[in-house]
Parts: C-alpha cells; structure tokens; sequence
C-alpha cells in the first residue's frame, strides 16, 4: 500500500488508486473509515483543511478544502468510498488486491469509483503543490454509503451540515465522462441529469386455503398476471430535453440513412420500433425513452400446503426528470390493472431541468484531450448522491473522464467481477480534473458569477 509519506503520489494516480482499492470497503458494512482515514492523512499532510464528519464513527465523511481567490463560487468535488460486494462472483484476481496487469488495475471500485476518487485526489494534490490558487474554493466530500443509498453519508450532510456546501452551484461526481463508440464516431457522454428513485410496495389479496384444494383468483395469480403485464408492455414513451440533445448531438453526427434512422427516435409513434432496430445501443437508450418498473422483491406464503392469502411485491421504479410519483402510478395502472393495492415506499425527486452552465468548460476540455472527439449532455438511468446535493440547489456533472479502448465494455464491468480500469485511462481523468480545477471561473459566464 502506498505511504502517505509519499508526498508526489499525485504524479501516479494508478498508484493512488490501488492504495484505495486495497481498503475492504464492502457496503454493508461498508467499514470505510480506514480508506477515508487514509485520504485525510494525504490531504492534511499536504496542508489541506480537513474535518471528518461522521453520523457513524466507524462509517466517516470527509470534507477538505483549497482555498480560491473568491473569484467564482466553490465548486465541488465528490466521490464515495464504498463498493458493492463480490460475493458470488469468480474473479480472474483477487478484488482487493489491486494488482496492475497487461496495462490494468484490477478489483472492485476501479470503476465504481475509487477510480474516480483518484482522480480526484490526484488533481487536487497536484493543485496545491503546484501553488496554484483556483478562482474558487474547491470542495472535496469524501461520502459513504453511497451504494445503498446514502443515508449516513451524502444525505446525512445535506440534511445535517448544509453549511459545508455554502454558496456551491456546480458539483463533479460520478457517472459520466468515459468515452463510448455509436458506429464509428467516439462520444463522451457528460451526465447532467439523472432519473428519480420511485421505490413502491403492491399487495396482492385473494382467497386462501389448504393447498389440496385449488382456488380461482387468488393472491398468486393476480401477483403472475401483473408480472406478466410489466414485461409486455413498456410505459408510455417520453422524450425529454436532456435525452433530446443527446440524441439529436449522435444523429448529427451519424453518416446517412444512419442519422436520419437514429433520430427517429424523438418520434414517439416509432420511438419504440427504433430501439429494436439499432440493436444493443436501443437496449441502452430504452430506460432513457421510459418511466421504467422492474420487480425485485416477492414475500409471500409460509408453508407448501397453505394457499397464501396475500402476497407483496417491491417494485424499483425509475421516473424520467418532470415526472411524480402520481405519474407512475396512473402509468402503472394503465398497463396492470386494479387487482393490487400500491404504496409509495421511497420517491426522490430530482430538478426537472439541468443548469447546463459549466457543460461547454467540460466539453472543451475533453475535445482539447482528445480531439475529435464528440462531448454529449448525458441522462443517468439509475441515481447516484447528486440526487441529495440537488437539494441544496448543486448541478452535478457526471464527470469522471477515462479514454477507454473501443473494446471495453464499460457498463457491463461496474459491479461486475473482473472490475478493472486502464492505468493510461486514470492518469486521463486526472489531467482532465487538473484542468478542471485550472479553467474554473476563467470564462464570463453570469450563471457561474452571478
């Protein structure tokens, strides 16, 4: 593991990062004190201000900051440092062991995002031994808990210590930034929204009985004929302006008939028939176009002989941004019937439309990375903790950028095992946040200085 007495480990963010690979922080427990520890330690020897803030001892946040000329508002920095599990899952290497193989780091967080976190940190460092002084303070938040859902970590300082992210506009966070092929055209999507959490609970009821003696209508069938429902018909069709600009950016971008075929998709009479065509960029762009349901949790019966007279189901519902959760519930309706009663189990709402102020600074410091490349708004299917930061009025940008090879499947390997990332794609993303971190509050821009 790295030393903190390594006071140039910012020249190698590869490094960094399997220093905080090498944490087990698992969530649950999560355990994250030691990785966050470890990070204050950098951060405070290289003359950082630096508070821990905790609901959870053993379960810290951190917060660091470099001070700015007061030019431009602080902008944020925030990455978590837990990951998910790995069990059951065969890796190839060991997951904690972040060993660095043909051009890789491997183990879990190397995307998810420990990855980014190095980043992070590696900008920073560099930031402050270079005596550069930003235009604003820059925040650092360290989180935990992000991965099941945040409650002792982003959403707990929100709630608690908004005083920390005084004056904040603009956040860089997790998921965007990496760079992904539509034909032969490199895009890098930068997420400026994200969907909306509408976690629901529905109760099936129906006669029950001996098991010996079958019974018409229960609990069990309607439970089979809802499921059935969910997966054949898809909520209705909505196109929204994040996903219209994404969209519209990949087809102007497309060579004929390819692009006029692709922009097909903002027609909502052949939005669904598109999808199907363009394969598996359609099974990506799918939740982008959909309030979305899937079933997860079925409770129900105790033993073999007895008829469960009630059955309940959790639904993870995802709403596209301008939507409620009365919205959803009217959809799911209309596809499944009446034969079940629904309860809101947990609604986050989100802002339903981005402040796209920094997005250009973002974009022109990909294209200056690698030109030719083509900068996308990008709308997140899942949530990540810029849901909770929302609410103190913070934009976040998905921005973590790494230049993968063409080959890398980079959604298919979050969470998956055989996690990993390439050295040359951190060192990437570290520049990028250097640079960041150097061109913040150069351009006159009044969203940024009003």
């Amino acid at each position: 593991m790295a030393n903190t007495c390594d006071s140039r480990i910012f020249e190698h963010p590869a490094e960094l990062l399997q220093a905080l690979i090498r944490f087990d922080t698992t969530n649950p427990p999560g355990n994250e004190a030691g990785c966050v520890s470890y990070i204050k330690d950098l951060l405070t020897e290289a003359g950082f201000e630096t508070a821990i803030i905790a609901k959870e001892p053993d379960r810290p946040n951190l917060i660091a900051r470099l001070k700015g000329s007061g030019s431009a508002p602080p902008l944020l920095l925030y990455g978590h440092a837990d990951v998910v599990t790995t069990s059951f899952q065969e890796w190839a290497h060991p997951p904690f062991e972040a060993k660095n193989i043909d051009g890789y780091i491997w183990g879990r967080g190397a995307l998810d995002m420990k990855g980014g976190l190095a980043m992070m940190l590696s900008a920073l460092l560099r930031t402050k031994a270079g005596n550069f002084i930003p235009a604003g303070d820059i925040v650092l938040a360290v989180v935990s808990d992000e991965e099941a859902g945040g409650d002792i970590g982003a959403k707990y300082l929100v709630e608690n210590h908004p005083e920390q992210f005084a004056e904040i506009r603009y956040a860089v966070g997790e998921f965007g930034g990496y760079s992904q092929y539509t034909g032969n055209k490199k895009f890098y999507p930068i997420q400026i929204a994200e969907k909306q959490a509408c976690w629901m609970k529905a109760t099936f009821r129906g006669q029950g009985g001996h098991g010996s003696i079958p019974v018409s209508g229960g609990s069990m069938p309607k439970l089979a004929r809802f499921i059935s429902a969910i997966e054949r018909h898809k909520l209705p069709v909505h196109v929204t302006s994040v996903v219209k600009m994404m969209i519209e950016t990949i087809a102007a971008n497309l060579p004929f008939p390819k692009g006029m075929i692709f922009r097909q998709l903002l027609n909502p009479f052949l939005t669904d028939a598109i999808l199907k065509l363009i394969g598996d960029t359609g099974k990506k762009l799918d939740p982008l176009l959909h309030n979305t349901v899937s079933a997860t949790i079925v409770k129900g019966g105790e033993k073999i002989n007895v008829i469960p007279g009630e059955i309940t189901l959790h639904i993870d519902g995802r709403l596209l941004p301008g939507f409620k959760s009365d919205d959803m519930l009217a959809e799911l309706r209309k596809i499944a019937g009446n034969d079940f009663e629904i309860e809101l189990i947990r609604y986050e709402p989100q802002p339903c439309e981005p402040d796209t102020g920094l997005f250009d600074t973002l974009a022109d410091i990909l294209r200056d990375a690698d030109p030719g490349c083509i900068p996308m708004p990008l709308l997140m299917p899942g949530i990540t903790d810029g849901r909770h930061f929302s609410r103190l009025g913070i934009q976040t940008y998905g921005f973590l950028p790494m230049n993968l090879p063409k080959e890398f499947k980079f959604l298919e390997t979050i969470h998956a095992a055989d996690e990993r990332i390439p050295k040359e794609a951190v060192a990437f993303g570290a520049d990028a946040i250097f640079e960041l971190l150097r061109r913040y509050g150069k351009k006159t821009d009044e969203r940024v200085y009003s």
